[in-house]
């Protein structure tokens, strides 16, 4: 009769583990300051803790391809579609989540330039003594294409330090080693020791869309639906307006 409690008691812990498990997330770094900011909510909603990895979607794509598993992944909408194709993405869990514009940052306490206009943000950036991006980012494909629109781009190369991943760019402000950082605007936000000068001009300003979709092997696959519902929801739309993006819906 006394065995009875010690075994109800490792049977409930038996059930209760995998209920406890977390889910794992592979995401862009475009999306890691809002998610962050959700986490507690998500894993509230999802009742299960997430596990979550941020990488730029260039340098998360071969881990994917080559069969790392996973249960959510969120990407730029473009590679989620890719994902989608080639049956990594569990059917019906695609879901657009938001989108963001690119951003100039400088170091917090520095002057703020112009870049209101096609034509002063080229003053700017000809009066930068350094500029640095991520040459794995979302972005970097079109800032390249402005430079060369601007007119500018052969000028620009001597002073251009390109860093693997957002995270190194806004760090190399954030410390005095470049002047100007220029990346989507959901990655300067949320950076100490960096200011939003403010986005690009209407007339330049570019679009990345971000994604979400349910690994084809997810080992958790109901929760990992459930994270991407909550994450596409009207509930969250607050959290992706204060981390400079616009949500989807």
């Amino acid at each position: 009769m006394h065995v009875l409690p010690g075994v109800l008691m490792l049977l409930l812990a038996q059930h209760a583990a995998p209920q406890s498990a977390p889910i794992r997330v592979l995401a862009s770094n475009g999306v890691k300051a809002v998610l962050e900011k959700l986490q507690p909510e998500c894993e509230h909603a999802i009742g299960r803790p997430l596990a979550v990895e941020f990488n730029s979607t260039t340098a998360l794509r071969p881990r994917i391809d080559s069969g790392e598993a996973f249960d959510v992944v969120i990407l730029t909408s473009e590679g989620i579609d890719e994902l989608v194709k080639v049956g990594k993405i569990a059917g019906g869990t695609r879901a657009d989540l938001a989108r963001c514009g690119i951003g100039v940052g400088i170091r917090a306490g520095a002057p703020k330039p112009d870049i209101r206009t096609p034509e002063a943000l080229r003053r700017t950036l000809l009066g930068a003594k350094s500029i640095t991006y991520a040459q794995d980012g979302a972005s970097r494909p079109h800032l390249e294409k402005m430079f060369d629109q601007l007119g500018i781009a052969g000028d620009l190369k001597s002073r251009i330090v390109m860093q693997q991943g957002s995270t190194r760019s806004t760090a190399m402000v954030a410390d005095g080693g470049a002047e100007i950082v220029m990346t989507l605007i959901s990655e300067i936000v949320p950076v100490r020791g960096i200011e939003l000068v403010g986005p690009l001009p209407a007339e330049l300003q570019s679009f990345v869309r971000f994604a979400a979709g349910a690994g084809s092997h997810a080992e958790h696959p109901e929760p990992a639906r459930a994270l991407i519902r909550f994450l596409a929801g009207p509930a969250t739309a607050p959290a992706y307006k204060s981390s400079g993006m616009e949500p989807a819906r």
